[in-house]
């Protein structure tokens, strides 16, 4: 990050500490607090466990003004009100010189909380990353056509909007209109001991899923697809899926009502570089997505994948790369096939770490990010 004369006191605001989200504040966090500033995050208390805290204890002692957890509902609903004066007094007593919100409910906190701040003579920098958030919502429904009206109700109140592709800036502009606001693209970033390659012991499973077990991330048609694999190959193809959620026992019940069960394992959250030693391809059947995480590591590790061609996701690859497909469980499954029936060509086939690292390096995403909060402040 460039060398800076100011240090700023810095508070990222959102809700569930879990998934892409909080994986970018935590990269956020440390190079914010390499360059200097005092950092610090506000968020859910209610959501998040065993493997979110192990996180939170890894940044929580570089963190100057701490980690604040305090309940927050996903919906707006009359609780929000006692959750948000709850939010307002952590703020306020951090003294933040930035807000930067990210989703929904930590945008509209970010920008609605930095605004109070603001009448009593505090001067901050409200920012605003959407990482999909409401954007995913159908704007022909009556939920959608509420969220953008409150989207662009909140305009006047942000300095600065940041977009993780341009898939997302373009639904924005497309769902809510040609943002009032600066904004500016900044691609999520890796480390650079992410680029280091990860090896498979032999037995390893064939597929990895790896994400937030909800229909929106697509596991129902990895599993469909594992079925549809198997068929074509004409044997059992071998899965195991990692992560946490509340529909993972109906996930559970898709495996074992597909006969899945003998080759198909299920596990908790993990770190993403561990749950890579377990299979040898990663699939990313996401329905909807900005610019997620999971595809840039699996990619910098030297994993091949299968990933839908949704979101920012076709920015990261090739416009003819053969990685990507729709979200559909049988495309997903003649992927896998193909995939399995010539693994080595597979593999060759996939973008190479070295260029993505210059595209998306952690340090390239934080100085962009320090960029858009000192033009903030000085407007």
């Amino acid at each position: 990050m460039p060398v800076t004369t100011r240090k700023l006191r810095i508070v990222h605001c959102f809700r569930s500490p879990v998934g892409g989200i909080f994986r970018h504040v935590r990269d956020l966090v440390e190079a914010q607090v390499a360059a200097g500033h005092a950092v610090g995050i506000v968020c859910d208390s209610t959501t998040g466990g065993a493997f979110e805290e192990k996180l939170f204890d890894g940044i929580r002692p570089m963190l100057a003004l701490g980690v604040s957890r305090t309940p927050m509902q996903r919906h707006i609903g009359l609780g929000d009100v006692t959750s948000a004066w709850r939010t307002l007094k952590i703020i306020k007593e951090l003294q933040p010189d930035v807000l930067h919100g990210h989703g929904a409910k930590g945008g509209v906190y970010a920008r609605v909380f930095g605004s109070l701040l603001r009448v009593s003579r505090s001067r901050v920098a409200r920012l605003y990353s959407a990482h999909g958030g409401s954007l995913h919502y159908d704007e022909t429904t009556a939920t959608g056509k509420f969220f953008f009206a409150l989207e662009r109700a909140m305009e006047r109140f942000t300095d600065h909007l940041l977009f993780v592709s341009e898939y997302e800036r373009a639904v924005f502009r497309r769902k809510i209109g040609e943002p009032s606001a600066p904004n500016s693209l900044v691609h999520n970033g890796l480390r650079a001991t992410e680029f280091e390659p990860v090896s498979v012991p032999p037995g390893a499973a064939d597929f990895l899923y790896i994400g937030m077990m909800r229909d929106l991330k697509g596991p129902d048609l990895f599993i469909d697809a594992l079925a549809e694999a198997s068929r074509r190959l004409g044997r059992p193809v071998t899965a195991v899926l990692v992560g946490d959620g509340d529909d993972r026992p109906r996930y559970e019940a898709q495996v074992k009502s597909l006969a899945l069960s003998q080759h198909t394992v299920f596990l908790k959250p993990m770190p993403a570089r561990e749950a890579f030693t377990l299979a040898e391809i990663v699939v990313v059947p996401s329905r909807a997505e900005a610019m997620p995480y999971i595809v840039l590591e699996a990619l910098a590790a030297g994993k091949p994948m299968i990933a839908t061609a949704v979101g920012g996701i076709p920015e990261i690859f090739d416009p003819d790369q053969a990685a990507l497909v729709r979200p559909d469980s049988g495309e997903i499954a003649a992927r896998m096939a193909d995939a399995l029936g010539d693994f080595a060509a597979y593999r060759a086939r996939m973008p190479t770490p070295e260029a993505l690292r210059a595209r998306f390096g952690a340090d390239v995403m934080a100085a962009s990010i320090e960029k858009a909060y000192f033009a903030a402040l000085e407007r």
